[in-house]
């Protein structure tokens, strides 16, 4: 699905995205979906680990 984006594509949601946020915005959303990535990798692996201690 994503192998037919080419780079104008890229930059194109690129210059949308700055400006529904506005650049001072980007660092902070940045920030907070990878903290929202991290968490959920740890939610995801206390779940695979007390699937490992039930069975």
């Amino acid at each position: 699905m994503l192998r037919n984006i080419g780079g104008w594509e890229i930059i194109i949601v690129l210059l949308i995205i700055v400006l529904l946020f506005g650049a001072r915005k980007l660092p902070d959303l940045a920030r907070s979906i990878g903290a929202s990535a991290k968490e959920f990798r740890k939610g995801l692996d206390s779940g695979m680990e007390d699937e490992d201690k039930e069975a």
